[in-house]
């Protein structure tokens, strides 16, 4: 294989012969048990030889070990001659030079890791070519075309296996640590904290590869929670102490409409005043410090719109190498365009849950994915369920956290329209947690300024009491 890089000049793709004897030769040195099963867990394969004769050697050996049989330089040679491969694989001579090549296997791990990475390079210039052709055809869709080039050359160098299987003595210790770090903490959180007490208690704050859905209705206020949460998290509170980079996907609304959001929200100013020009030279002051607050924040939002999940991916994958992220949010779900126009939109969201939850557990970092409702709650005048997830049960599925938006019981839409005050009751259902209790968690939701806030109810400015918080066991 050579792949040509000027007019006339080839370049001979990267590897090492006496690396590959090397590997090889500790192999059969070893007897084929320990040094087979570190190749596999080091996802080494026949693929992984550059030499076609060392392809031949190493499957071969492979075989031995799968059928638990010995592996020395005289199993190696009749097992090739009963297959008529023993010219294939360099001829005796070639086997004998190579099983006296290493004395000891000693080195192993070294040849292996050098024998990866060669490989994983020679694979970066076959995918690179493979691109540059699709590029020069013109034909692919270029946002696409993008997006997958970026996945498939990132896949690349994360396509190094982990240790799966392991003693229990690991996860034991880690375990204890665990618990004496609770026990330190005293009951404070363990994940990102939402801002929001009653919440946090429950879930413990938001963790790392977790996908967590907060669905609702139109007009329920998803999007200002979500803002919210983005409000509390990118600014040092008691909670966090330490800022956390996120980053919003707002596929309905525009950046400058979620910032302007943001500064009413949090300088109390009521957004319909502000259109009328009608707001106190205060409250202009307070907005101008607020901003000050703001500037800086480290929060980024992209507000495109007809995204594919793979888009979505790879832009977070971009931001998250640039700035590492604590948060991901995405408003919202159901916007999120499919890959496959033709396939089904059940299929697509299908498609679109998994891929959110990919993002997650890849970079290692909590996603919250805004979703809606169906209208089966408010036909039927009841609270939403699991089962009112609109257009796929995926979502129920492959979520760790569920968190549903709706008014109390006792409240329509209908009463809240003749209320005279902006305070509205939210309640915030933890439908499912996979790691904890479900649970309601009630809200206060200012309509005039679309802020949320812990629910009082004692007329204080304080935090409600921790009984009014109904938790229950996830069924």
């Amino acid at each position: 294989m050579a792949t040509q890089v000027q007019s006339g000049v080839l370049r001979t793709p990267p590897h090492s012969i006496e690396l590959e004897q090397a590997l090889l030769g500790c192999c059969v040195v070893e007897g084929g048990q320990e040094s087979l099963s570190l190749c596999i867990q080091k996802r080494l394969s026949a693929d992984s030889f550059y030499f076609p004769a060392h392809r031949v050697l190493f499957g071969e050996m492979y075989e031995l070990y799968q059928r638990n049989r010995p592996l020395s330089e005289i199993t190696l040679r009749d097992a090739l001659l009963a297959k008529e491969r023993l010219a294939a694989a360099g001829g005796g001579a070639y086997l004998a030079q190579i099983c006296s090549r290493v004395d000891v296997s000693a080195h192993l791990p070294y040849f292996i890791d050098r024998v990866r990475d060669y490989e994983l390079l020679r694979r970066v210039i076959s995918s690179s070519e493979t691109l540059i052709a699709k590029a020069f055809d013109g034909q692919e869709d270029v946002a696409r075309f993008l997006a997958e080039a970026e996945e498939k050359i990132f896949s690349i160098s994360k396509d190094l296996i982990q240790e799966t299987a392991q003693p229990i003595d690991g996860p034991l210790r880690q375990a204890i640590q665990n618990v004496q770090s609770l026990l330190q903490r005293k009951g404070e959180i363990s994940g990102i904290g939402s801002g929001f007490a009653d919440l946090d208690r429950i879930t413990g704050g938001f963790h790392p590869a977790e996908m967590i859905v907060l669905a609702a209705r139109p007009s329920m206020g998803k999007t200002s929670l979500a803002l919210n949460l983005a409000e509390n998290v990118i600014l040092p509170t008691a909670k966090n102490a330490q800022p956390v980079a996120t980053l919003f996907f707002s596929l309905e609304m525009s950046a400058d409409q979620l910032a302007m959001r943001l500064l009413c929200g949090r300088a109390g100013v009521k957004i319909s005043r502000l259109r009328e020009g009608a707001i106190p030279r205060g409250f202009q002051n307070e907005l101008l410090r607020v901003a000050q607050e703001f500037r800086g924040a480290p929060l980024w939002i992209d507000e495109s719109s007809n995204l594919t999940i793979l888009e979505l991916r790879a832009r977070a994958r971009r931001v998250h190498c640039r700035q590492k992220l604590g948060l991901v949010i995405i408003d919202y779900l159901q916007l999120i365009a499919g890959t496959d126009s033709r396939a089904h939109r059940e299929q697509q969201i299908a498609e679109i849950s998994r891929g959110v939850k990919a993002m997650a557990k890849e970079l290692h970092l909590p996603v919250l994915v805004l979703s809606q409702l169906n209208r089966e709650s408010e036909r039927e005048r009841r609270q939403p369920k699991l089962s009112d997830l609109r257009e796929s049960g995926a979502i129920e599925q492959d979520a760790d956290v569920v968190l549903l938006l709706s008014r109390p019981r006792e409240t329509d839409e209908e009463t809240e329209m003749s209320l005279q005050t902006s305070e509205l009751v939210r309640e915030l259902i933890i439908a499912k947690q996979r790691n904890g209790p479900v649970g309601v968690v009630p809200l206060l939701f200012d309509r005039s300024i679309t802020k949320f806030g812990n629910y009082r109810d004692d007329g204080t400015d304080g935090e409600r009491e921790n009984a009014n918080c109904r938790v229950g066991r996830e069924s």
